[in-house]
C-alpha cells in the first residue's frame, strides 16, 4: 500500500475533534502508568519540589512522572488558577524557558478555559509590556524572582489578577497576589472536584481560543496570531497520520506511546508547543526536557531519546561538534571525511552494489555508530522545521543513520503545512502536504518559471483547519494576510516562494520579503546560497546581500574553532583577538576559496562577488537572531551598515577608475 493510502485509512483513538485538555486525559485514561515527563535535578529551584508535589530529581539526572502523576498536578493547578480568579476566556502570560512546569501550566490554564499567551525569556521590560498588554492578560506565570522583576517593572501598565512564580523566590511576602506554582497547587488541591473540573472541560468548544502567540517581530511589530484548540488538534491529527504507527510501516520510524523525545526548543514557539508537546503527550510519548543548553550533549546520553524536533541552526551545531569531536588528529578527520562521503553516496544510490556495501559497513562500524552513541545510541529520526535545512546537510545526517525528516509551516498555521514521510522522504524538499492542507501558487509574485524539479514557482496560500482566522486585534493585517478566490474559500498568504514539484512535494525558495531584487532586476533567494556553507568547517554563518545593488556580497562569520584547527595544520600562526583573526590574510584567502565553492552550484548573478568577515556570531543575545534562530536582518545590516557600504563604495570606486582608465586610452 502506498504511504498516502495508509495514512488516510489510519485511525487511531489519538485521533479526534476536540479540545486540548480534554486530548490529555483521554491519553492519561490509554497511559496512565506510562512515563510521561523527565526532569533534571540542580537546574531550577522547583517549588513543586519544595512543596513536597513531586520528588527532587538527583542532580545532574532525570527523575520522571508517569501520565497519571501529571494528569493530577494539571488538575490541581487549573483549580488553584480557578480559585485566584481565572475565568474563562482570560488571557494568561506564560514567561518561562521549556521546563516540565511550562507543559503542566499549560494544560492547566487551557482546561480552568483560559487562554495561554506566550512570552520569551529573552523579552527585555519594553517587550514584555508589549507581550502583555496588547492581548490584555489577566495574568502571568513566570519561571523566576528576575523574570518576575521584569513583570513588575511594567506592571502599572498592566491589568493582572495575579503572578504565580514556578520557583521559590525571596521578598514579596507582602502581596498575596503573588505565589509559587507549588502554592499553587495547594490551593488548588484543598478546593478540586472532580465534577467541578469536568464541567470547565465541557463548557469549553474546540473553535475557542487557545492561545495567542506573537510573531517573532523580524519584520515590524509583532503580531499576536489566534490559534484555536481545533487549529492545534487538527494539526496534530493530521501530524500523527503522518508519524503515527501504521499497520505495515516496515522499518520506517514512527511516534507512538515508546517513543522518548528530548524537547529543548523554545516551548513559546509554536513548532514545539505542537511537535514536541501536544503531540507527544497526545500519543502517550515521554517527553524528556534539556533544562541547559550547555548540557545538551550529556542529556542526549542520559535521556538516550528516540527522537527530536530542533532547528536547521542547532543541527549546524551539532554537526560541527561532531566533526570536531572526530578530528582530533589528522587520521581521525580523515576517516571522517572518508566516512561522510561514503555516507552520503550510500544514502543518494538506488542500487547500492556489493562493494559500497562493504565501504558503508565499515564507516559505520568506524564513525557513524559512535555518533550514534554520543545522542544516546536510540535515536531514530529527528525532525526539523523553523527555517531551510541545507540539503548537503540534511544528506549528512542520513548518511550517518541519523535521518532528518524536513517540515515547513508558520505561527499562523499551527503550524505544519507539510512535512517528509518517513517512508519516502526527499531530501532538498520541505515535504508533502498534510491531508487536511490545501495549497496552491500564486505566480504572479516571480513570474511564469519553472524550479529545479520542473515544478511551478510561486508564493505558497493555504487553507485548512489549522489555518489562523487572524491576528488579535489587528482587522487590517488580518485582512491583508488573506485573499478569496472566486468561490468564496478563503486563502492564507504565507509570503514564502516554493516549488510545487510534479510529485507533489514542495521545495522551498525564500521569503517574498526576504528576495534580493537587484539593481539589474534579476531575483536571488538569499537562503540557498547561505545554506551553501551549513557543512563547512571555517565558516559559521552566513548573510547574503544585495537588495537594490549591483551584484550580490556577503557577512561571514568565520568558525574560529575551524579556522585555528586549519592554521594549525598549515602552520599558520594566528592572533588570539578574533578581529585581528578575521583581518588576516591568510583567513581572507581560506574563506575566499570557501565562497568560490560554494559558488560552483549557482547562476553568475546568484555568486557572492565580495564578502566581509566579521568577529561575531548573530545571536539571541546580540538581538541579531530571534528566540527561534532566525537572522533579524534588519538589525544585522544595522549592525554592520559600514561594512555594507564599504563593499558597494569599493565597487563603484573601482568602476569608476575603470571608466576613467578606459576614457583615456580612447583619447
Amino acid at each position: 500500500m502506498d504511504w498516502r493510502d495508509a495514512e488516510a485509512a489510519f485511525d487511531d483513538p489519538v485521533i479526534g475533534r476536540t479540545t486540548l485538555p480534554r486530548m490529555f486525559e483521554e491519553s492519561v485514561a490509554r497511559n496512565a502508568a506510562r512515563p510521561a515527563q523527565r526532569y533534571k535535578g540542580g537546574v531550577y529551584e522547583r517549588s513543586l519540589v519544595s512543596e513536597g508535589v513531586v520528588p527532587k530529581a538527583p542532580r545532574n539526572d532525570f527523575a520522571e512522572l508517569t501520565y497519571e502523576s501529571m494528569q493530577d498536578i494539571v488538575r490541581k493547578l487549573a483549580a488553584g488558577f480557578r480559585d485566584l480568579g481565572l475565568d474563562a476566556e482570560d488571557r494568561v502570560g506564560l514567561f518561562a524557558h521549556t521546563r516540565m512546569e511550562w507543559a503542566q501550566t499549560d494544560f492547566a490554564v487551557l482546561a480552568a478555559g483560559g487562554a495561554v499567551t506566550t512570552v520569551y525569556t529573552s523579552s527585555s521590560e519594553r517587550q514584555v509590556r508589549y507581550l502583555l498588554s496588547d492581548p490584555g492578560a489577566n495574568a502571568a506565570v513566570v519561571e523566576n524572582e528576575e523574570l518576575l522583576e521584569r513583570v513588575l517593572a511594567v506592571e502599572d501598565d498592566l491589568d493582572l489578577k495575579f503572578i504565580v512564580v514556578m520557583d521559590e523566590f525571596d521578598g514579596h511576602d507582602d502581596r498575596d497576589d503573588i505565589l509559587t506554582l507549588g502554592e499553587l497547587y495547594r490551593r488548588g488541591e484543598d478546593v478540586f472536584d472532580e465534577e467541578t473540573y469536568e464541567s470547565w472541560l465541557d463548557a469549553r468548544d474546540p473553535d475557542d481560543l487557545a492561545s495567542l502567540i506573537y510573531t517573532s517581530g523580524t519584520t515590524g511589530q509583532p503580531k499576536g496570531v489566534k490559534l484555536t484548540h481545533w487549529n492545534f488538534r487538527s494539526n496534530v491529527n493530521e501530524s500523527y497520520r503522518r508519524f503515527g504507527p501504521h499497520p505495515g510501516r516496515d522499518d520506517a520510524p514512527f511516534i507512538g506511546p515508546d517513543a522518548v523525545a528530548l524537547s529543548f526548543l523554545p516551548l513559546a514557539h509554536v513548532f514545539e508547543r505542537m511537535a514536541g508537546h501536544f503531540m507527544m503527550f497526545a500519543a502517550g510519548a515521554t517527553v524528556a526536557y534539556a533544562e541547559s543548553p550547555d548540557t545538551l550533549r550529556d542529556d542526549f546520553q542520559l535521556v538516550q531519546p528516540t527522537t527530536g524536533t530542533s532547528v536547521p541552526r542547532v543541527y549546524e551545531k551539532l554537526y560541527d561538534a561532531i566533526r570536531t569531536q572526530a578530528s582530533e588528529s589528522p587520521l581521525k578527520k580523515r576517516i571522517f571525511e572518508w566516512a561522510v562521503g561514503v555516507g552520503k553516496e550510500y544514502h543518494t544510490s538506488e542500487a547500492p552494489g556489493y562493494l559500497l556495501e562493504l565501504k558503508h559497513q565499515l564507516a559505520d562500524r568506524l564513525v557513524f555508530e559512535q555518533v550514534r552513541d554520543a545522542l544516546g545510541g536510540n535515536m531514530e529520526f529527528f525532525i526539523s522545521g523553523g527555517g531551510s535545512l541545507s540539503a548537503e546537510l540534511c544528506a549528512l545526517y542520513h548518511g550517518m543513520g541519523l535521518p532528518i525528516f524536513e517540515g515547513y509551516g508558520l505561527t499562523e498555521t499551527s503550524p505544519v503545512i507539510s512535512v517528509n514521510p518517513p517512508e519516502e522522504p526527499k531530501i532538498g524538499t520541505i515535504g508533502y502536504p498534510l491531508r487536511n492542507v490545501e495549497v496552491k501558487l500564486d505566480k504572479t509574485v516571480v513570474g511564469d518559471t519553472l524550479g529545479d524539479a520542473g515544478g511551478d514557482i510561486g508564493e505558497l496560500l493555504v487553507r485548512g483547519p489549522s489555518v489562523t482566522e487572524g491576528y488579535w486585534n489587528r482587522p487590517e493585517e488580518t485582512e491583508a494576510a488573506f485573499e478569496e478566490d472566486d468561490d468564496g474559500n478563503r486563502w492564507f498568504r504565507t509570503g514564502d516562494i516554493v516549488e510545487l514539484r510534479p510529485d507533489g512535494y514542495l521545495a522551498f525558495r525564500e521569503r517574498a520579503k526576504q528576495i534580493l531584487v537587484l539593481s539589474t532586476g534579476k531575483n536571488v533567494a538569499p537562503g540557498p546560497i547561505e545554506d551553501a556553507f551549513a557543512s563547512s568547517d571555517v565558516v559559521e554563518q552566513c548573510m547574503v546581500l544585495g537588495d537594490g545593488r549591483k551584484f550580490v556580497s556577503a557577512l561571514i562569520v568565520p568558525s574560529f574553532d575551524g579556522l585555528r584547527s586549519w592554521a594549525d595544520k598549515e602552520g599558520i600562526d594566528l592572533p588570539d583577538d578574533p578581529k585581528a583573526i578575521c583581518r588576516h590574510d591568510k583567513v581572507k584567502e581560506r574563506i575566499d576559496a570557501e565562497v568560490e565553492r560554494a559558488n560552483q552550484q549557482f547562476e553568475s548573478y546568484e555568486k557572492i562577488k565580495q564578502f566581509r568577515v566579521v568577529p561575531e556570531e548573530f545571536s539571541e543575545d546580540n538581538d541579531l537572531m530571534t528566540p527561534t534562530m532566525k537572522k533579524k536582518r534588519r538589525n544585522i545590516l544595522d549592525r554592520y551598515a559600514d561594512q555594507v557600504n564599504l563593499i558597494y563604495e569599493e565597487s563603484n570606486h573601482r568602476t569608476e577608475e575603470r571608466h576613467r582608465s578606459e576614457q583615456a586610452t580612447s583619447e
